[in-house]
């Protein structure tokens, strides 16, 4: 299996997919997944979020976007840091 990744956006309590309340990935391993979610230093860091979700065990909503979408989100977040700073 090659290093797929999927981005999530976190669209919980009217959030959209273009004012997220947060951004999450899965990157894909041969060795199993790994998880994270992007942080107000915009690093990535490790979350339960996904699994969470597929386990219906948290109330956040998530939806599935593209790549050219999370890098958008990732910049909707790079300024709406900067402008909180």
């Amino acid at each position: 299996m090659g290093n797929k990744i999927t981005y999530y956006a976190i669209v919980s309590g009217g959030a959209t997919v273009d004012r997220p309340q947060g951004l999450l990935r899965r990157l894909e391993h041969d060795d199993g997944p790994d998880d994270e979610g992007l942080h107000r230093d915009l690093s990535w860091r490790p979350t339960p979020l996904i699994v969470e979700q597929e386990n219906g065990s948290t109330d956040e909503d998530l939806v599935e976007v593209s790549h050219e979408q999370a890098s958008k989100i990732v910049e909707y977040f790079r300024e709406k840091f900067a402008n909180e700073g």
